[in-house]
Formats: C-alpha cells, structure tokens, sequence
C-alpha cells in the first residue's frame, strides 16, 4: 500500500487486522428497513437534485446518497452508536446495471464516490483512539446473473456477459476507494461468475493504482438447498475463490440465523482467512416483514461466537441499531474464531467441491 495517500488509510487497515485478532467485530444492520423508515413518497427520494427526473425513483435507497445526504448520514451515525465497528457504504445498488432500472447509469461513480465519503465522515466522528471505525465499500451483486439464463426455453441466452459485469463492478469500485473506503465487500454473492467478474475488476485496478485494499466476500445461500443461485455449495464456492487471498468471506442474506448457521459453521471450517456472517431477521413474513427480534437472533449470534464460528458478525435485511446493539452486546469479550491451519492440497470447485486425496 506504499502508494496510497488517502490520510489515515494505511494505519487504519493495519488496526483493522490486529483488531481481528483480537476480538469478534460488529458490521452495521440493513440500510433498507432503515431508510424505508423515514415513510419517503416519491418527492422524498428526488430532494431537490432530481425533482424534475424524468423516470421514477421512489425505492432507489442508494439514490439518498445524492438526493437526501442528511438521512443517510443519520444511519451511519446510528449504527455506530449501536457498537458497530465497521459500517458499509450505503451502494448496494450503484452499479451501472444496477441502476439502469431509473435510467441512471451515468451517476455509478458518484454514487459510490459519495457514499463512501459520508460512512467516511461519519467513521471518522465516531472513531476514538482506542476505537477505531472502518469503513467497508459495499459491492452488491447486480441485478443480473452471467450464469443462468433469463429465459427457460433458451438455456443459452443471457443479458448480462462478464466484461459487462467487470467494467461495471471497476466503475464502482474505483468510486469506493476514492471515496475513503478501507476495504471492498462484495457481498450477497448467488453467482460465482458475477464475483469473479467483480474480483477481477478490483485486482485489475489495484495493479492500475499501484496498492491495494483488503478485499472481503459474503456469499448467499439462497433457500435450504445449502446452494447459491448457481448451484454451488459453500465449500466449492470458497474454492472457487480462495485464491483472491480475502481478508474474510462469509454468509449474508436470504436466512434467518437459525438456518443459516450449517454454511456458517462449513466455511468457519474450510476457509483460512476470517469468517464473517450477517443472516437476516428471519424469513420474510406473509406482510413482507421479519419477525426474528434483537433478542431472539443475539441468543444466536452468541452461541455461534461461543462456537468458534465468528470474527465478524452484523445483520441483514431487517436488522435495525437495536439488534446491532444485542450483537455487540452478545459477542462482547468472546475470543474470535481461530483461523485453520488448512494442509496444502488440490482443491477444485464446481457445483460441489472436490479435494484430490494425496
């Protein structure tokens, strides 16, 4: 990282590390049941910027990071507030496919530029010197997948290919780590082809700018198959991508914690680098909510850190402060997951994993 001169990045990432070895860290909640929060009608989500837009924008949560800077500012600051050790940038959605749905392709990089400079700003009025705040440049998945095909009678077809994906996901990228980012999360991972292309892209500009961040991987296990979108388990998927050298990978979204818990405790097993997990509020009820309370899901994020499970752990959709405040509560003075002495062997990865006996 000789050649980065973003101030204070280099030490941070450093402190970072040695504070992974040394206790579990808190990730923030969901950023959706936050903003969704504020009761936004159409006008709300344009502010002042985009009041004459021509397309509707009412849902784009990543848009506020332009049109209403204040509300996402008091998110970071209350997660923070909560015990988070680490808060993401609010840009689950600003890639350039992403935001075509709102015809809005062209502000990738401010929104990614500028999401991260406000988690940036909020990090950083929360940081002491003995309690450092980090800042993780969040990369979802796209709306589209390179490797299923839209249309059952056309196996073949797709609408999305990887330099597309790539081009998008560097776009982003390069606006995170502008921004202040300190590290990259591609997160809600359900296509391993969409991650290659995005950790392609963020290797691609590391070697343009000449340092490198951390890189961090959350996968998503879709349903009580134990598989992603595209049909790998955890384990072929960690091989898939173990390669990259990540500073964690882990599980986020689509489960509650009481099933998500078996490919938790599977990568907890395989992979040598941290593990992070972040389940959300349950399942989906009948009214579109989650039902698992800060009370019931700490119960679990307790016994998975007393497990030896955890070095990172936050919450997904339906989370809020208050069961980030439970998980920090829960995880408070509980030695994080040891990471596994994994003997060297050839690993291959498909739809399931493979380990060539020696």
């Amino acid at each position: 990282m000789t050649s980065d001169t973003f101030p204070g990045r280099r030490q941070r990432i450093e402190t970072l590390k040695g504070a992974l070895e040394e206790r579990i860290l808190v990730l923030d909640g969901a950023a959706g049941v936050f903003l969704q929060g504020f009761g936004l009608d159409e006008a709300g989500y344009r502010g002042t910027r985009f009041a004459a837009w021509p397309r509707e924008v009412r849902g784009n949560n990543d848009l506020l990071i332009l049109s209403r800077p204040e509300i996402v500012r008091d998110m970071h600051a209350a997660y923070l507030a909560a015990g988070a050790d680490m808060i993401e940038t609010n840009t689950f959605c600003s890639t350039s496919i992403a935001q075509a749905d709102y015809g809005m392709e062209s502000l990738a990089f401010d929104l990614n530029l500028e999401g991260a400079r406000l988690a940036r700003a909020a990090a950083d009025a929360a940081a002491t010197a003995d309690r450092p705040r980090f800042v993780a440049g969040a990369v979802g998945p796209t709306n589209r997948t390179a490797s299923i095909s839209p249309d059952v009678n056309d196996p073949a077809k797709r609408n999305v290919d990887f330099d597309a994906l790539k081009e998008s996901y560097a776009e982003a990228a390069r606006g995170l780590v502008e921004g202040g980012a300190d590290t990259i999360l591609i997160e809600t991972i359900f296509d391993t082809l969409n991650a290659k292309a995005a950790i392609y892209a963020v290797q691609e500009m590391f070697d343009a700018l000449g340092f490198d961040l951390p890189v961090m991987l959350s996968v998503t296990i879709t349903d009580q198959s134990g598989r992603t979108l595209s049909g790998q388990t955890p384990e072929a998927f960690w091989n898939a991508v173990r390669h990259v050298k990540p500073l964690s990978v882990g599980v986020n979204c689509a489960l509650g914690p009481d099933l998500m818990r078996p490919y938790v405790a599977e990568l907890a097993r395989v992979a040598d680098c941290y593990v992070s997990a972040y389940p959300n509020a349950g399942l989906p009820n009948a009214f579109g909510g989650y039902d698992e309370t800060p009370e019931s899901m700490s119960a679990h994020m307790g016994e998975w850190a007393r497990s030896g499970l955890l070095n990172i752990i936050g919450g997904c959709c339906g989370t809020t402060p208050a069961h980030i405040a439970a998980f920090a509560k829960a995880v408070d003075g509980v030695p994080p997951r040891e990471i596994p002495a994994i003997p060297p062997a050839l690993r291959l990865s498909g739809l399931e994993a493979f380990t060539l006996a020696r």
